[in-house]
């Protein structure tokens, strides 16, 4: 390999050569990608993205799921529309049940992996490109070897192995976030219509990838601000704001685009609407002015519908889910989540090189505006995260992790130039994080780094999709089937969703609220129950109902697991009291009865329910009810009571949504 001197003792590889090892690099990133799509099973969004996006394209009907934003559910189908396929129905139910459980449906009825495979490969197209992006955005601002040592170092990052094939938003919007202000930085630093055209087009798709890429237009604003105030130049200021007008009308067109330029999310001759209608769905956003504003929006059709909805629909969800932080479940976000998240699930390799970024831009004083386009994105999009409620996985933070791995081959080079022999610990630190990746392999969903005791202890500080995002149904069959296990039990994160019998686990069933609240699907649950027991990560520490004495599995947590799979699937084996699983399972099997006339055996269940777990505000509600509609106000008032108090005295942060309801319930027993 030719090289030449580069200021005074460093070396420059040729960039031709530098271009071959960084195509060497994408191609090693691209095995791992391929088989970790063979290997995992599909995991929470996969099914709604995949066939929303194949409804898009076949129907232009937009109803299905607009949580996100159409492009890469566009992208991930485009394999899908030559060879035929069994569509399921529209069974007109919520938008987002319908959405689920026709993507489970649309998997199965075709084969999980005939078809979520191709798709995964369309979406890992966005991680190369990604990786692309970074190694040329690199090599503009810092030359080959930086450019090659950060794209190294990202060909080996745990967490974009984990998202990298994944039927998902994170890393397409990664991806085109930083094409956008690799883009921008190419216009502002020689202007062109081309390149302007290039930005419009960048962040035109960055918008129609994900809500979060109309954060871009802040980071585009403060890096002209702080370009005009480095120049002195109010005048560049002018059109600079000039240049941003001109993208805004080119990105706002392509968002119409794919839409089909069509406000509503149906054709307009079908008659259909969404289910609710986005008139009644408004109203469920938590904060009235976020909702008063999407109303105007909706009123002058602004946007198109489905956008509107999908962006009210991330104000419902932020508000609806809980968050587990550091062995605590709390009912809304914590503002240090983030930044945790980052610390723990980062490699400990690149937290040491951007420990090194200050010192390196002492030494080396890097331009103004260099170090505006790289920090100014890494800023406003944390600043935008620890504001948020939303804390349900460090996937959500991806998009700052290119501009990281830049600065921190930056600092690594900015070393290296001061003197060679910084070359052994940068060589030792890439080995480093080669060998961390591969030790996490393929549980990459879980990895955590060696400072906070490696990837099977993320679960005391972190869970959801930093653990556990149901991807380990593959490895599961093969630890049974290994194992020679006939009586199991498996509490699933994601089941409803997906069910382990798709991928011919035969497990019985434990209650998650997807199975009890959501989905409701068949068990049979005893107080007490023996043999192999199954449960995922989200469920095990309580994610879903709650912490504490609200979790049918908080005892398991004081148990060793027998064996943990990828991180995030523990499994137990032994007899174990539940009682409030199974009372849980009576409650819903006693309000289904309830629902379809038969009193006397709701009561029954109900009962049972209690017994099992008088503490269980779910279980004295359901009692109550079916006694009131038995007409035994007096009794289903004494109930109302305790549930009341248990809603109160149980965990009552995690409760206090029922209080409202159960309050209205006794006012209206008491008279």
């Amino acid at each position: 390999m030719t090289i030449s001197k580069h200021r005074g003792m460093a070396f420059q590889i040729k960039k031709v050569h530098s271009h071959l090892i960084a195509v060497v690099l994408l191609l090693l990133m691209a095995i791992q990608l391929i088989h970790l799509s063979l290997v995992t099973s599909v995991t929470w969004d996969e099914g709604h993205h995949l066939f929303d996006g194949y409804t898009i394209w076949k129907r232009a009907d937009y109803r299905l799921n607009p949580e996100v934003p159409p492009f890469i559910k566009l992208v991930a189908a485009v394999p899908l529309l030559h060879p035929p396929l069994f569509v399921p129905p529209n069974q007109e139910r919520t938008e987002q049940t319908e959405a689920f459980l026709d993507g489970r449906s649309f998997l199965v009825h075709n084969g999980y992996d005939r078809i979520l495979f191709p798709a995964r490969m369309a979406c890992m197209v966005f991680t190369l490109a990604l990786g692309l992006l970074l190694y040329l955005f690199t090599q503009e601002f810092f030359g080959s070897l930086a450019a090659l040592f950060g794209l190294a170092l990202f060909v080996f990052d745990p967490n974009f192995l984990a998202h990298g094939a994944l039927v998902t938003t994170d890393v397409g919007s990664a991806c085109l976030l930083l094409a956008s202000i690799y883009a921008w930085y190419r216009y502002a630093k020689q202007p062109s219509v081309g390149r302007l055209l290039l930005t419009g087009i960048a962040i035109g798709l960055a918008v129609v990838a994900k809500f979060t890429g109309l954060f871009v237009w802040p980071m585009l604003l403060l890096i002209a601000i702080s370009e005009a105030i480095s120049q002195r130049s109010l005048r560049l200021l002018g059109r600079r704001f000039i240049a941003l007008l001109a993208v805004a009308i080119m990105a706002y067109a392509i968002l119409w685009s794919f839409y089909g330029f069509r406000y509503s999310v149906a054709p307009n001759d079908s008659g259909l609407d969404m289910h609710p209608p986005l008139a009644q769905y408004l109203p469920r956003v938590p904060n009235p002015g976020d909702a008063a504003h999407l109303a105007i929006v909706a009123k002058h059709h602004l946007l198109p519908e489905a956008y509107i909805w999908g962006l009210a629909n991330t104000k419902i969800t932020e508000d609806d889910d809980n968050s587990y932080f550091f062995g605590h479940v709390y009912r809304r976000g914590n503002w240090m989540y983030f930044p945790a998240a980052f610390l723990i699930k980062s490699t400990l390799p690149l937290l040491l090189l951007l420990c090194l970024v200050p010192l390196a831009w002492r030494r080396t004083k890097w331009k103004p505006m260099e170090l505006a386009v790289l920090l100014v994105p890494v800023v406003v999009y944390l600043a935008v995260a620890m504001h948020s409620n939303m804390n349900i996985g460090l996937r959500h933070l991806l998009p700052i992790y290119p501009f990281l791995y830049i600065l921190a081959a930056a600092a690594a080079l900015a070393f290296y130039n001061r003197n060679p022999r910084f070359a052994a610990p940068l060589a030792f630190l890439l080995i480093f994080q080669i060998a961390t990746s591969l030790h996490s392999a393929p549980g990459y969903m879980g990895y955590g780094n060696e400072a906070w005791g490696g990837s099977d202890n993320v679960h005391k500080y972190l869970s959801d999709a930093n653990t556990d995002w149901g991807q380990q149904l593959k490895e599961m069959k093969t630890y049974i089937d290994e194992h020679h296990i006939t009586n199991c039990w498996f509490a699933y994160f994601v089941d409803g969703v997906v069910e382990p019998a798709d991928y011919g686990i035969t497990c019985k069933r434990l209650p998650t609220t997807e199975t009890t609240q959501w989905i409701r699907l068949p068990m049979d649950v005893p107080p007490v129950i023996n043999g192999t027991v199954f449960i995922s990560d989200s469920d095990l520490q309580g994610i879903e109902y709650g912490q504490g004495a609200l979790n049918p599995y908080d005892s398991f947590r004081n148990v060793k697991p027998t064996a943990i799979i990828q991180h995030g699937l523990f499994v137990y084996d032994g007899t174990f009291p539940v009682p409030l699983a199974s009372a849980l399972d009576h409650t819903q099997k006693g309000l289904t009865a309830l629902w379809s006339g038969n009193t006397d055996a709701a009561l029954l269940l109900t009962q049972q329910a209690v017994s099992l777990a008088p503490q269980s505000a779910a279980a004295q509600t359901a009692l109550g009810d079916v006694l009131l509609a038995k007409g035994k106000t007096a009794e289903a008032h004494t109930h109302y009571e305790a549930a009341l108090d248990a809603a109160r005295t149980v965990e009552p942060a995690l409760q206090a949504s029922l209080v409202p309801d159960l309050e209205h319930k006794l006012a209206k027993t008491s008279r």
